[in-house]
């Protein structure tokens, strides 16, 4: 059973602290298109997403 996918931020792919690309990995799809949600949310909800990404960068342990 080594198909187990775990959550963890990159270290090759990284912008700021690796958590968008971690998130496209596990997701499998393009870091671009979650970087753009992210960005896209930080505008929409005031400021909000900034705090997830920031716990998301606290929490998820890195690769």
């Amino acid at each position: 059973m080594d198909d187990v996918k775990v959550l963890v931020r990159s270290r090759s792919d990284r912008m700021i602290a690796g958590v968008c690309a971690g998130l496209a990995d596990y997701l499998n799809i393009d870091p671009t298109i979650i970087r753009l949600l992210f960005v896209l949310g930080f505008f929409t909800f005031n400021g909000a997403v900034l705090l997830v990404y920031i716990i998301m960068a606290i929490v998820t342990p890195e690769q």
